[in-house]
């Protein structure tokens, strides 16, 4: 048996805590892809727990969990008062008689299936310390413990649990807390009958699509949409097509001038916060959009996802609101700024077509009625306004700080607003050059831009950038190596 390993456990194990794996599993599946490459060799021993855990900066009892399901899956032989050692299942010289050896499956399948293109997405999967999204929350914010908390209280009522289980209706309760929190958080007069919880975005789209579309159906959406939709919405056999957007948001003379009626089946927009350019819609194209919408006998489907991020108070201003849903199907996100476990969405419409939109919930998976539970009560304490103004906060000055940093680095090199709503600000380089470059050059100094921020085209070189996440030491130093990229971009004699 040799003397401890000397290499690093930092070179092969990188603890990403935005995961939603535990530390210690992430630990454990890391540890075996090593042994596999042999980075750790059959009979290697390894460093005490302590050592072990001051060198990854977490707590000995991670590692301590770690080693014991090492253990329980024969990746690791420990032995009491003489050390841990690797032990590799793959080199064992016993192997049973007549037992096949496994194998894993081919990389190309040996038979046809169906290819979708339009549903890759343009998102870049490496993680990094310091990124920029197209918008994303800090989850630190709100400590998981909390949430869990009343997760766990649900839980451990046997009574509750039971009867949540065998719910087929949904929680009614959620729906009741949800309906209460919405009509006083946005100015809504709802029962629980015009709602439908739905844990995903994607199941939301999804939903809808089978609800509402026809091969061949036309649907608006803003220029530079969203692609999560789009794609869902093209799958589903619609024809997008692509209305300009301007500082008041959609160009809705537009529609009226290059549309006929009855051509039309939906609109989807944004009005608070248009993705990716963070206008909201002006008061007077509102509307323009709802009496064209009688006009033209079309759906227009809401999306108000960043409602809980808009720093604008006036309950107003959503279509919804406005149209009473005759015309209007609201989309809508709970709890955004929690842990994505413990986040929700919904759909508010008519009653029949909640019933219809009902029947699919179950192939997208059954609804979590005890999450849900747990989120009821979230609500019913009054923590979630509390979280809600918390996290506001902390927004409103993470915000400020981006738009100094950005006004002190770029100067007149760049265009931009500060956003009344959503967690990006949308930023136009004043001249030209390579966004891809650009994405490279900042890669290679540890800050990561995902190529879903990027926008460029031969009138547009844009970016959709994420502030929210970043603390301020870490935005400090996104910006600065965002500037520094770009600086390099500019002086390199390829341009």
């Amino acid at each position: 048996m040799s003397s401890p390993v000397g290499i690093s456990f930092h070179s092969f194990i990188k603890i990403d805590r935005r995961k939603e794996d535990s530390v210690y599993m992430q630990i454990v599946y890391q540890f075996i892809n090593a042994v596999k490459k042999n980075l750790l060799e059959d009979g290697d021993q390894l460093p005490g727990s302590r050592k072990i855990a001051e060198e990854l900066q977490v707590h000995r009892k991670t590692i301590v969990a770690a080693l014991m399901e090492l253990e329980g899956q024969g990746w690791v032989d420990i032995i009491p008062n003489i050390g841990t050692f690797v032990k590799n299942p793959d080199l064992s010289s016993i192997k049973p008689l007549n037992v096949r050896v496994f194998r894993q499956p081919p990389e190309k399948a040996l038979f046809q299936f169906r290819r979708e293109s339009i549903l890759d997405i343009p998102i870049l999967e490496i993680p990094e310390r310091l990124c920029f999204t197209d918008g994303t929350p800090d989850y630190r914010i709100i400590g998981t413990e909390e949430l869990v908390r009343f997760y766990a209280s649900v839980l451990k009522r046997k009574k509750g649990t039971s009867e949540l289980t065998n719910n087929t209706d949904g929680n009614l309760f959620f729906r009741d807390q949800l309906s209460y929190y919405l009509n006083l958080t946005r100015g809504f007069h709802l029962s629980r009958n015009f709602l439908l919880p739905i844990a995903g975005r994607e199941q939301v789209f999804s939903i809808l699509s089978r609800l509402l579309i026809n091969t061949g159906d036309v649907i608006l959406v803003e220029s530079l949409s969203y692609f999560l939709p789009n794609m869902i919405f093209s799958q589903a056999g619609a024809k997008l097509k692509i209305v300009p957007v301007d500082e008041e948001g959609m160009d809705i003379d537009y529609i009226q001038k290059q549309f006929k009626i009855g051509e039309i089946r939906c609109v989807y927009i944004n009005t608070k916060c248009q993705y990716p350019t963070t206008v909201s819609l002006s008061e007077k194209r509102k509307t323009q959009l709802l009496s064209l919408a009688d006009l033209y006998d079309f759906i227009v489907i809401e999306d108000d996802v960043d409602f809980e991020f808009s720093m604008v108070k006036d309950k107003r201003e959503s279509l919804f609101r406005k149209d009473g849903g005759s015309r209007v199907i609201y989309i809508g996100a709970f709890g955004r700024f929690l842990n994505s476990s413990f986040q929700m969405n919904f759909l508010i419409a008519s009653k029949d077509l909640l019933e219809e939109g009902k029947k699919y919930l179950n192939i997208y998976g059954k609804p979590n009625f005890m999450l849900e539970k747990a989120l009821g009560e979230i609500i019913s304490q009054g923590d979630m306004f509390r979280y809600q103004r918390k996290s506001q906060k902390v927004i409103v000055e993470r915000k400020e700080m981006f738009a100094q940093l950005l006004k002190g680095y770029f100067k007149n090199q760049i265009t931009f607003h500060v956003p009344d709503s959503g967690l990006a600000f949308w930023i136009r380089f004043n001249n030209p050059f390579s966004l891809i470059r650009l994405q490279e050059k900042a890669r290679e100094d540890g800050l990561v831009i995902s190529s879903i921020c990027l926008y460029q085209n031969r009138t547009i070189t844009a970016a959709r950038l994420s502030f929210a996440h970043l603390n301020q030491q870490d935005m400090e130093e996104a910006v600065r190596l965002l500037y520094e990229a770009y600086c390099k971009v500019l002086s390199s004699p390829t341009m």
